[in-house]
């Protein structure tokens, strides 16, 4: 079975409390939609967690526009890492806190472990009859048949920002699991094809979702 985890925001305690509510077996693996900092109260926690849950649990994490900002912000460069101008603007400030940023700002370094750890992330994952992506995918994508190619040539800042298109009919043939846009249930599209949002908006008051596949069973905290 693959869990998938909605957008956790800085949320350590809601995290913690729904990876203890899983019922985990040998062979389960978790994903992670993206979007681990900014915004909720320890952005840095939710990180050091994920890092020390991958070290017993196989764990997959994707990439979200939050993470792109901060390291975009911290002067990465690359065609992943964009947006640092509006770090600040999108809850970038409690992230920048719980890292102890204004403390050593001439100086400030990632972790080691947390350097990699973003390093790792990836733009989207297939499994099965799952294709999983942070936001969405562009319309000309939505129309192709072959999730793979079309997941290959997207533009990062679709698969990362994309509001508009996720919901809409598409070509693919496969279910898209996507974080990104809040909602205060999960957003499915049940008719064919169908594609299933599991950002529950738990910063926002909402709760954290877990998604298991491919038996679709929920759970929430």
């Amino acid at each position: 079975m693959i869990y998938a985890v909605g957008d956790v925001h800085g949320m350590r305690d809601s995290l913690e409390r729904l990876i203890r509510l899983l019922p985990l077996k040998s062979g389960d693996r978790l994903l992670f939609i993206g979007d681990y900092v900014d915004r909720g109260p320890d952005p840095f926690g939710v990180v050091e967690f994920l890092i020390e849950l991958s070290r017993s649990q196989e764990c997959i994490f994707l990439m979200g526009n939050h993470e792109a900002m901060f390291l975009s912000f911290l002067g990465w460069d690359g065609p992943v890492y964009f947006g640092g101008e509006a770090f600040l603007q999108n809850g970038g400030d409690t992230t920048l806190q719980s890292y102890r940023y204004f403390e050593q700002e001439d100086e400030f370094r990632l972790p080691a472990s947390h350097e990699h750890f973003f390093k790792e992330l990836k733009l989207y994952y297939v499994e099965g009859q799952y294709a999983f992506v942070h936001a969405g995918l562009s319309r000309d994508a939505l129309r192709l048949s072959d999730i793979k190619y079309a997941l290959e040539h997207e533009r990062p800042r679709s698969l990362l920002w994309q509001r508009t298109t996720i919901d809409l009919p598409h070509n693919l043939g496969v279910t898209v699991v996507y974080g990104h846009t809040p909602m205060p249930d999960m957003q499915v599209r049940w008719n064919l094809p169908y594609s299933i949002g599991i950002d529950t908006g738990s910063v926002y008051g909402g709760r954290l979702t877990a998604l298991r596949l491919p038996d679709e069973s929920v759970f929430q905290v």
